[in-house]
């Protein structure tokens, strides 16, 4: 994605009107501070997977429920949660959305306690709810925080922000939660002593989750302190139930598909990480060491993201599009048919590859939608959930084939579709083909 995990719904609304903005340029620190923590929060994902897995003793399919439930928010929480931002504001909205979060990470603390698996997925379905209603809100905050000419640098630099979180909190989170792995197993230990191992275990994940309820409610009160600021904001009253029409549309259709299978195949990727590299075959790393690659996978997006952009300026994106995601194929198939240090580089290339296809794919599917492209923009939003499917299926295949490999054939076939929809773009300007408001 142009954008880590965080542009999976980064664009959720357009940008200000010229003459729509408010100045106060001390907010814009905060809104490049919710860019920099959701992304962070998601990516930390990739580093919780490997420790439950080995916690409880639990399978591949069994893992990825950690991203199912995450992204199911997606789905469940995305209308519901643009539905609250329209009736109580973009600040009061925001400190909502954050106090979410809050209750989802101090959740982690009974689920600990209890060493429990689903109140650990309950706890991220309730944090991702969170990251949801504050990624409705944060794009057009920034776009409100200043004159429209603008908008297109602010969103560009706050998604930097956004990378950088997904960057840095993988390597903090693989330092703090992952440590304990390498020195025992929950498979060599039964019965009250593996229960207290888990206790005892889960209390590095809690740590981790405590101090970011913190942080959030420093940020939470900030915001609400705040909450008077934005005058006179305004909000669309078509909702995205009466948008889906626009499903009908070819162009359309086929860019949510790309959306759904982008995410699902970047966010499945990043959660195998871990234990890809774990293997004997590949670098035969220890789980924390590991761990300490994920930042490589999303600092690609992140060095992508300035590149592509340049790129994107003198190439046609459709074909760009389709050259990404031939070349994320072309990854997968050198990783899975090699070893040692080329399987494992080639595999965290892929977070390079990855870097422009959310905003390109975003801006192909919204192409010619004129006046709806607020709509759209709101639909592709609730394709994000591709986020629980893609990574869950693939954890199911991993366990039917035993192999980690085969496994990210899914990734490829996601890949595959994607770079067709470059292709059918680059083959089918939008352009004169608009849709009325």
């Amino acid at each position: 994605m142009a954008a880590a995990p965080v542009s999976r719904a980064d664009d959720s609304f357009p940008p200000a009107a010229e003459g729509n903005h408010v100045h106060a340029p001390e907010l814009r620190l905060f809104v490049m501070a919710l860019f920099f923590i959701f992304g962070g929060i998601t990516s930390l994902n990739d580093v919780i997977i490997p420790k439950l897995k080995d916690l409880f003793t639990l399978n591949y399919t069994q893992a990825m429920l950690v991203q199912f439930c995450f992204f199911t928010a997606y789905l469940l929480i995305g209308i519901p949660g643009a539905a609250l931002v329209k009736r109580v504001g973009y600040m009061r909205g925001a400190t909502v959305g954050l106090l979410a979060m809050m209750s989802g990470c101090l959740l982690f603390i009974p689920a600990s306690k209890s060493a429990a698996y689903p109140l650990f997925l309950l706890a991220l379905f309730i944090l991702a709810s969170g990251v949801v209603v504050v990624q409705v809100v944060a794009n057009p905050l920034i776009s409100l925080l200043g004159p429209a000419r603008t908008v297109h640098s602010r969103l560009t630099f706050a998604q930097a922000f956004n990378s950088l979180g997904t960057v840095i909190f993988p390597k903090i989170g693989a330092a703090l939660i992952l440590g304990g792995l390498a020195v025992a197993t929950t498979e060599q230990l039964e019965g009250p002593l593996r229960d207290a191992y888990r206790v005892a275990e889960t209390r590095t994940v809690v740590r981790t989750y405590i101090g970011l309820a913190i942080a959030l409610a420093v940020v939470a009160g900030i915001v609400w302190m705040n909450r008077h600021r934005l005058k006179g904001e305004k909000h669309s009253g078509v909702s995205i139930r009466e948008s889906l029409d626009l499903l009908r549309r070819p162009r359309f259709a086929f860019g949510a598909a790309g959306i759904f299978l982008y995410v699902g195949a970047e966010v499945a990727i990043g959660s195998l990480i871990v234990n890809y590299l774990e293997q004997p075959r590949v670098l035969g790393l220890s789980a924390q060491g590991a761990g300490s690659y994920i930042a490589y996978y999303w600092g690609g997006a992140l060095i992508g993201r300035f590149v592509g952009s340049a790129i994107l300026a003198r190439v046609r994106p459709g074909l760009v599009l389709a050259f990404h995601g031939a070349a994320a194929i072309a990854l997968i198939a050198v990783s899975g048919l090699s070893s040692g240090v080329i399987s494992a580089w080639s595999l965290l290339l892929i977070g390079l590859a990855n870097s422009i296809m959310f905003p390109t794919i975003f801006s192909l599917a919204c192409e010619g939608l004129g006046g709806r492209a607020a709509d759209g923009s709101g639909i592709l939003n609730v394709a994000i959930f591709g986020g629980a499917v893609v990574p869950l299926a693939t954890g199911v295949l991993a366990d039917v084939t035993g192999s980690l490999a085969l496994a990210l054939i899914l990734p490829a076939v996601c890949y595959a579709v994607i770079a067709a929809f470059g292709i059918y773009c680059a083959k089918n300007s939008a352009v004169g083909h608009r849709v009325s408001a």
